[in-house]
């Protein structure tokens, strides 16, 4: 599976961004999608994840009230809704994919194996 995250760019604080991580295969079940974030000289933290049916979703405490993620199964395709955005927002964008994961392991960068190129997003002051 081959992933390509869009979306990125230049935002004032307060603004609105949406990111898009298309798929190059259908998905099929079992299959957790995430979005994970890494800002110049930090480690790459995780953002929101989200499970095959929709049912399962976690947010980090800094995205919860201000993102939302979101998959269109149809379209091969998973979205990050980000508003209210601040400066620590700031940051590389990774979309992620595996399968099987257990759901006390979508926050963890080490059980996805697929990984998108990332998509900048700068927030200014």
């Amino acid at each position: 599976v081959q992933l390509q995250a869009s979306g990125g760019g230049l935002v004032q604080a307060g603004g609105s961004l949406r990111l898009s991580c298309a798929a190059s295969e259908r998905s099929r079940s079992r299959w957790i999608t995430a979005w994970f974030r890494q800002a110049p000289g930090k480690e790459r933290e995780f953002v929101a994840a989200i499970s095959w049916t929709n049912l399962a979703i976690r947010y980090a405490d800094s995205a919860k009230g201000r993102f939302t993620i979101s998959r269109d199964n149809a379209k091969n395709t998973m979205f990050l809704q980000m508003g209210s955005l601040k400066p620590e927002d700031t940051a590389v964008y990774y979309c992620a994919a595996d399968r099987s994961i257990i759901l006390t392991s979508m926050q963890d960068e080490h059980a996805y194996n697929y990984w998108g190129q990332g998509t900048q997003v700068t927030v200014s002051s």
